[in-house]
């Protein structure tokens, strides 16, 4: 059964941190390239940030230097660590492949108060 679960978030003040994680399973994971989404209130779903199977990593504009993804293939497991955390990065996020989508999980929710 193919399945994606995220989980790390919270609320957190300005300039924190936080870790996601999204376990992967029912799939070759570690064949994938992965990515990172993210969607605000009111907004489309965005790429945040995507990695390959070898490790090599792409970032949208806003969120470059700030976030660091990468992944652990044995634990066909998937992070994304989030620093110096704005307002704007307020969102539901969510982990799933780069190209063609399996079913989106819950996402989790990480909430950045001013």
């Amino acid at each position: 059964q193919v399945q994606l679960v995220e989980s790390g978030g919270g609320l957190v003040q300005a300039g924190g941190s936080l870790r996601l994680s999204c376990a992967a399973s029912g799939f070759a994971f570690s064949l994938k390239r992965m990515g990172w989404y993210r969607q605000a209130p009111g907004k489309q779903r965005e790429l945040v940030a995507h990695i390959t199977s070898g490790g090599d990593t792409n970032y949208a504009d806003s969120v470059k230097g700030r976030f660091f993804i990468s992944r652990d293939n044995a634990k066909n497991t998937m992070y994304l660590q989030m620093n110096s955390l704005k307002p704007e990065d307020t969102a539901v996020y969510y982990c799933n492949l780069f190209y063609d989508k399996l079913p989106w999980g819950q996402g989790t929710q990480v909430t950045v108060s001013s």
